[in-house]
């Protein structure tokens, strides 16, 4: 009990002296602050990019792709293909009908309106089996493209992001003019980077003949994409491989996430070494202003260890305000934030907007707390071995 009541006692005056070091307090929380802040912030770039890659995925849907290709630019497939794979048992029917979408992906040029440089934004050919298939489409503004018109849907990020999609705008590519009829938003998903229009209308306008490039089906059940690949390879008519919609977005979303995450933290290190030299400047300055005091303690009967733990708390505190700080800063301005990026799989732009999440907000006070724990450990050490006789002298 006397331990404690010393531990006590000395930090509740070590806390209350505080605002007499404001100056090289607050050295040491701007420090942090900005540690945690560039901490969260890097990797709030890609938690955003990855929700909004695999958000709108559904478990129940697979996307099929020609055999070996990583992406729908690089795949392609026949009408008769599509025909076979979407009387098959294991693609769901509603009312007799499959519920199927064939499409096609192309690139085209439309400037940021941030910048009015040109960005590459997907333009996707779909049958109206794909408002089924993403059962998240959801019409926000106008009305859906007409089948056999050169007319566009917009999604509501890729709206935002560029220039000339708004609705009741002509827009135009190579030598068709689309009309731009509506708006769709798709849960914050990948949809809503991407314009669509009917699949004829695009195969003749791009010359595609009757190819496409994916096929997503609507599974009878979730467990039934295994049964849906082992059909498909028995199949010597269908050269494809079958993907459940989440695990093939995913794995779309994983390089470009890989590299954000692989700059966010050594840069986080790099800063946090910083921060704790900070600290430690700072706390070794709070010990020598505190000698007098300490020796005086120690004088009186205050033992070692409380003196430390003092220290050691006072650098925690300060840490923490920091992180705090820090976190709350990121939240406020990144949080929602919407950008746009090029998805190195797909070479198009994806929009997308910084997720501050639970998890990430956890991970910059865990970060702070070791700043603290760092920043204040050898001070602490040097307040506990610090000679009574030689201080209680010192002026």
């Amino acid at each position: 009990m006397k331990g404690l009541t010393q531990i006590f006692t000395v930090s509740a005056m070590n806390l209350r002296n505080l605002p007499q070091r404001l100056g090289s307090s607050s050295v040491a929380v701007f420090g942090v602050a900005c540690v945690v802040g560039v901490f969260i912030g890097v990797l709030s770039m890609a938690s955003g990019f990855q929700r909004t890659m695999i958000s709108a995925g559904s478990p129940d849907t697979a996307i099929l792709m020609r055999s070996g290709a990583t992406s729908e630019m690089s795949s392609g497939l026949g009408f008769e293909e599509i025909q076979i794979v979407s009387q098959l048992p294991q693609v769901r029917r509603e009312n007799g009908e499959p519920v199927t979408s064939a499409e096609l992906y192309v690139i085209v040029d439309i400037p940021k309106r941030s910048t009015n440089t040109s960005a590459n934004v997907p333009l996707r050919g779909v049958e109206d089996g794909a408002f089924e298939v993403r059962d998240g489409i959801e019409i926000i503004e106008g009305r859906r493209f007409e089948t056999g018109r050169n007319e566009l849907i917009v999604g509501r990020g890729a709206q935002q992001q560029f220039a000339g999609l708004d609705v009741g705008n002509t827009i135009q590519f190579g030598q068709m003019e689309w009309d731009v009829v509506g708006v769709f938003a798709d849960k914050g998903g990948l949809s809503e980077s991407e314009l669509w229009t009917d699949v004829r209308v695009l195969q003749s306008a791009y010359r595609r003949g009757n190819s496409f490039q994916s096929l997503r089906v609507k599974l009878a059940s979730e467990d039934a994409l295994e049964a849906l690949q082992a059909e498909v390879a028995s199949n010597p008519q269908l050269d494809m491989d079958v993907h459940r919609e989440t695990d093939y977005l995913s794995d779309q979303a994983e390089p470009l996430s890989k590299f954000i995450k692989g700059v966010g933290y050594p840069l986080a290190v790099l800063m946090a070494l910083g921060a704790v030299f900070g600290a430690i400047n700072t706390m070794y300055a709070s010990v020598s202003a505190r000698t007098r005091e300490i020796a005086t303690l120690r004088a009186i009967g205050f033992g070692a260890f409380p003196v430390a733990f003092s220290t050691l708390l006072e650098s925690l505190i300060l840490a923490l305000i920091g992180g705090v700080i820090g976190s709350l800063v990121v939240y406020l301005i990144f949080n929602g934030y919407t950008v746009s990026t090029i998805n190195g799989a797909s070479f198009s732009q994806v929009v997308f907007d910084f997720a501050v999440t639970g998890d990430l907000l956890v991970q910059g006070i865990v970060a702070a707390v070791f700043i603290g724990l760092i920043g204040g450990f050898f001070p602490a050490v040097r307040a506990a071995r610090l000679p009574v006789a030689t201080a209680l002298r010192e002026t």
